[in-house]
């Protein structure tokens, strides 16, 4: 049977659906396991979330994980999150991108290497160390995983340092669960096309100040909507959303609760209440970026049904 260390796995489940002729009907499902109790277990299927009673299942065990993503849903994937997270100044080296915003965010300062930089790998970041050294910038590049790993493996003869691994997670909108039922009044969530000042003030002691080149970053997107929770007049929980790509990606950035009001739900109500604006806008999956050792974070996104598409590390030229 499955244990309380097989959550966050990919397992496959046959359970007992009715009996035909005095023999028992299957049925088998295959996803991440997010919710294991005493009763039942909760799975993140590609269709949605299933809810299985624990009585109805005949076997259930760990499987190995998906395949690697393609290199095409990787690229996808990281231009969609590149459109929500603009910087203010761009480049391009052939296919590859150069951004930089005043040193706010790795994102909106590192070089994104996907595609062909029209030139060898080595000249290539040659021309990626000049360009940022012409901003007076240190250089940063971005590889996501396992894709950009030759980058990775010129980077390391370079002695390039490494940021904390980052997780690039995926849901499907449908796979999100409805919020639970919570005790006492739930303050409602808020969604704004522009952000307040209080909504910046949280952004910037969480993110080390917001010079112009920020703001850019956080509102220079055709579709976005800042999420808010106040209560007494103070705000207690935020979060972004943004719908980019042609296949309409809702992007999740920024979700964050005072610590005051921290194990009270609001999180997942600032998601949801974006998830409800993303399928309204026409989007049908979500993203987010999580830092693997962020364990709090990774264990409320599993909650609502995220698994990990492809991950990356933020690449740091030696000073």
């Amino acid at each position: 049977m499955l244990r309380q260390q097989d959550v966050g796995h990919r397992i496959v489940v046959r359970r007992v659906v009715g009996i035909r002729a005095g023999r028992p009907l299957f049925s088998d499902a295959l996803g991440e396991l997010v919710e294991l109790d005493e009763t039942h277990l909760t799975l993140a299927t590609g269709q949605g979330r299933l809810r299985v009673p624990l009585d109805e299942v005949h076997r259930a065990k760990r499987v190995p994980p998906a395949r690697r993503p393609t290199a095409s849903t990787v690229v996808e994937l990281e231009l969609a999150s590149d459109e929500a997270w603009p910087a203010a100044v761009r480049g391009r080296l052939g296919d590859w991108l150069l951004r930089a915003a005043a040193g706010w965010s790795g994102r909106a300062n590192s070089a994104l290497p996907v595609g062909d930089p029209d030139r060898p790998l080595p000249a290539a970041l040659d021309a990626v160390e000049s360009w940022y050294a012409d901003l007076g910038q240190r250089a940063m590049v971005n590889t996501p995983l396992p894709l950009a790993a030759p980058v990775g493996a010129e980077l390391d003869a370079r002695g390039w340092d490494a940021r904390p691994l980052v997780l690039v997670q995926t849901v499907p909108l449908a796979a999100v669960p409805p919020a639970p039922p919570v005790a006492g009044e739930v303050p409602p969530v808020e969604l704004a096309g522009t952000p307040s000042e209080d909504w910046l003030a949280v952004a910037a002691g969480r993110k080390g100040g917001l010079p112009d080149a920020a703001r850019h970053v956080l509102t220079a997107v055709e579709r976005v909507r800042f999420a808010q929770v106040y209560a007494d007049g103070r705000l207690l929980a935020m979060g972004r959303g943004t719908v980019t790509g042609p296949d309409r990606w809702l992007g999740l950035s920024l979700i964050e609760v005072v610590p005051e009001a921290r194990r009270r739900g609001l999180a997942g109500q600032v998601v949801r209440a974006l998830v409800e604006w993303g399928r309204a806008e026409g989007a049908t999956r979500a993203f987010l970026q999580v830092e693997q050792r962020n364990t709090a974070a990774v264990g409320l996104y599993r909650s609502l049904g995220f698994t990990t598409h492809h991950t990356y590390l933020t690449r740091v030229a030696p000073h």
